[in-house]
């Protein structure tokens, strides 16, 4: 995967006039649409052993490498088709986005080999892309709080549909067999793409521009604090890929370390115990950004913590109880993590085009969800299911610590540009 190009600084005055940002119904519709078009992305794969049988792989030994295969190619292309976006439009490249999914289904719902079925999971990662698509048409209309939140609920869209997929598509298997609802699902990203065509494109106030103050020390005044610095893209960055590989490490071997520790739990039961992280976010996200808004770096560091004992509570964890309370010890590293890194991300998205930051931010989760998914095969291989689990561990402790010896570092900073801007203040008057 080549590293993508960091996007460029944009100076308002380079930006065309635009209409009025989006409101909420807007930002509630493309949420909305994200989650529908997840269903078939994130409810069918965990059913790939029953899909590989009928296309000639009677083990399904291909399973786990097709399971990666769309998260590879949208990491590669997820920075290309942002760049595209911020030069011909966000609303086209999300329809493009949402009609690639259209296609990528449908070939893989009526595929009868494994190359076939192959391409379209191949189409489906590099057509798709939907999520970094709907942030970076988010991010050209939206700043600030308001665009955290935006990317908040995005997040929640993700993990509802994480959550309800597999349960939909298990329900309709009676009927329509997993192969099959690839193409009967693919209705549901057709059905995306003709509402966002009803919505308008996205320019806000950061495109539009505004004059520059007569005097600079007023605009400090009236600037909003900055007691913090901005977080450098590198760092966000850095946070995404640690992040997603910590959280995404325990998720391939969690129901065999579940039946090793308390046998005889019902496949039902390991379900919910899966899904209670998930579950934690949808029920406390927002009330996680009003909390951690104004103090993200703070919330990273409390999110990777919690992360780290979660993780390393599934080791000794031999009862239900216990599962039960490191789950939800991970569920609050979750939220945390996932509320507070999209205020980080809201505040590099001021000055820059959206499409190609979000577009970078999406290669950097995806490379981490793979680096996640190889590490935890090797070690659950090496030493058992109980090793993934300790590898994200041992991430998040770094993390923990790389944050920490980040902010002694700044505090020093902070302290002289506060002094700084004190004393023009006084001078000034």
């Amino acid at each position: 995967m080549s590293a993508p190009v960091l996007p460029e600084v944009r100076p308002p005055e380079e930006s065309a006039a635009a209409p009025q940002p989006l409101g909420r119904r807007q930002v509630h519709a493309v949420a909305g649409c994200y989650f529908v078009a997840s269903f078939a992305a994130l409810g069918l794969p965990p059913y790939f052993t029953e899909i590989l049988p009928s296309l000639g792989d009677s083990t399904a030994q291909w399973a786990g490498v097709l399971y990666v295969v769309p998260t590879v190619f949208a990491a590669v292309g997820a920075p290309f088709w942002g760049r595209l976006a911020d030069r011909f439009g966000r609303k086209r490249l999300l329809l493009r986005a949402q009609l690639g999914l259209t296609l990528s289904f449908l070939i893989a719902g009526w595929a009868d080999s494994i190359a076939t079925f192959t391409a379209a999971l191949v189409l489906q990662g590099i057509l798709g892309g939907t999520f970094a698509a709907s942030n970076g048409y988010l991010g050209a209309a939206l700043e600030g709080p308001a665009l955290s939140r935006a990317l908040t609920l995005m997040q929640g869209a993700a993990r509802a549909a994480l959550v309800l997929a597999p349960i939909v598509v298990g329900s309709l298997s009676p009927w329509v067999s997993p192969h099959r609802q690839y193409a009967l699902l693919a209705v549901l990203p057709l059905t995306a793409a003709l509402l966002i065509a009803a919505l308008p494109e996205s320019r806000g106030s950061r495109e539009r521009g505004t004059g520059q103050p007569a005097d600079p020390v007023a605009a400090e005044d009236t600037a909003a604090p900055t007691a913090a610095p901005r977080t450098s893209l590198y760092a966000l960055y850095a946070l995404e890929f640690a992040f997603v590989f910590s959280t995404v490490i325990s998720f391939p071997y969690l129901m065999t370390l579940i039946e090793q520790r308390v046998p005889g739990t019902s496949p039902a039961l390991a379900g919910v115990l899966f899904a209670l992280p998930h579950l934690c976010y949808l029920l406390a996200a927002m009330a996680v950004h009003s909390a951690f808004h104004r103090r993200p770096r703070l919330g990273i560091a409390l999110g990777f913590t919690c992360i780290a004992l979660g993780l390393a509570g599934h080791g000794p964890a031999d009862s239900l109880l216990s599962l039960t309370a490191v789950r939800l010890l991970l569920g609050a590293g979750l939220t945390l993590g996932l509320v507070c890194l999209s205020v980080l991300a809201a505040e590099c998205a001021e000055g820059r085009a959206p499409g190609g930051l979000f577009g970078s931010i999406e290669f950097f989760s995806k490379a981490g969800a793979v680096a996640a998914g190889v590490a935890a095969a090797v070690g659950n291989s090496l030493f058992g299911p109980a090793a993934p689990v300790l590898t994200g561990t041992a991430v998040a402790v770094l993390t923990v610590c790389a944050v920490a010896l980040s902010s002694l570092k700044l505090r020093p900073l902070k302290l002289r540009s506060l002094k700084l801007r004190s004393l023009r203040i006084r001078w000034s008057r």
